[in-house]
């Protein structure tokens, strides 16, 4: 029987983080480790498919609520029902509190895994902090997505980086592809400007919408796609309907075709406020595609020579004219460049399989 590994997680959508959990589930030897997710959602994720047709399950709790008696009553009745040696916890902030159960009902190994530098600022913001110190009493390893993260996270304590690794040569860059996405949206005669992430302030759409308005001055047959969902949404899209832009920007919504729509653009933007790692800043610089990143981008997300870093003190009209420079950008083959910086799937995925390996002896059964 393979060793099975409960993944805890808020959902499983197409977000960054969820991504690189589905990216080592389809390149472990699920005849050795199988994992499951134990989800604070009630809808369907979208992931949730694959996850039971490659063998894995999905449990459900409510949502996280560290005031309600019912959400540590699920959990307990959770572990109590289900018997794990390893729990790997992908909350953040939040961890301690699915761990804390976890550690009360005897499994072994209790992994939080380090996800972003910092948090939204709002009203959840002081809650967060002081949660968060708790993790290393109840995690007995602990991980990151990368330096910055970790440390900010963990405040000190040490941790293991787990890199947000793809599947490299499948973003590798295609020519044929590229023309052949860019027909079906539309796009053979624009100049493209891509985002990929989830519409919250993290991200920072509105700014994305004024660097484009900008841009359009410079390029008027310039098209912006913006891929994703999320609370924000609303609210972009009202901001692009006031500046008359409808015609020239494309939501895209929660898409499967990331690498198509990375070759069928011609630059890559992201501005966030803040970030650990994202996966979608990998798959960009493995399309090749020149990218703007803010200066509160970790350095560790520069794993190519297409990144250029601009401050978010800069006005929309200064990056307009930075990413208007991008169009001579020739495109590359960079897998050898995203296999040497260490973020192909191949053997990250080899090495996370032998460290739960390591740890468990029994699955869940």
């Amino acid at each position: 029987m393979p060793l099975r590994v409960l993944q805890i997680v808020t959902t499983m959508n197409r977000g960054g983080l969820e991504t690189m959990l589905m990216n080592y589930y389809r390149h472990i030897d699920r005849k050795k480790v199988q994992f499951d997710f134990l989800v604070h959602r009630q809808e369907e994720g979208d992931y949730e498919k694959e996850i039971m047709s490659l063998g894995g399950r999905v449990f459900r709790v409510p949502a996280l609520n560290p005031f309600s008696p019912t959400y540590f009553k699920a959990l307990d009745s959770f572990f109590t029902e289900h018997k794990y040696d390893i729990v790997h916890c992908h909350l953040d902030c939040m961890s301690a509190i699915p761990l804390y159960s976890a550690k009360k009902h005897g499994v072994k190994h209790r992994f939080a895994h380090a996800h972003n530098k910092s948090q939204d600022k709002d009203l959840k913001y002081p809650l967060k902090l002081f949660y968060k110190r708790f993790i290393p009493y109840f995690a007995n390893e602990i991980f990151a997505c990368g330096e910055e993260a970790g440390r900010w996270i963990f405040n000190g304590k040490k941790f293991t980086v787990i890199n947000n690794a793809i599947d490299a040569s499948h973003y590798s860059f295609s020519e044929d592809l590229r023309e052949i996405k860019r027909r079906e949206l539309g796009l053979n005669n624009y100049f493209t400007v891509c985002h990929i992430g989830r519409f919250n302030p993290q991200k920072n759409h509105s700014f994305i919408i004024d660097i484009f308005y900008e841009l359009l001055k410079i390029e008027p047959n310039a098209h912006l796609l913006l891929v994703g969902t999320g609370d924000g949404l609303t609210v972009a899209k009202n901001k692009v309907a006031d500046l008359k832009l409808d015609s020239k920007v494309s939501f895209l919504g929660v898409r499967a075709d990331i690498q198509e729509l990375l070759n069928a653009a011609d630059v890559f933007l992201f501005p966030s406020f803040y970030e650990g790692v994202s996966l979608a800043t990998i798959e960009a610089q493995a399309s090749g595609l020149p990218c703007y990143f803010s200066d509160r981008i970790p350095d560790e997300c520069k794993v190519t020579d297409d990144v250029e870093f601009i401050s978010l003190e800069k006005s929309p009209a200064y990056w307009a004219e930075k990413i208007y420079n991008g169009r001579r950008h020739i495109r590359s083959n960079n897998y050898e460049q995203i296999k040497n910086a260490g973020y192909d799937i191949s053997s990250n995925a080899f090495w996370l399989q032998n460290l739960y390996l390591s740890k468990g002896v029994s699955g869940d059964e």
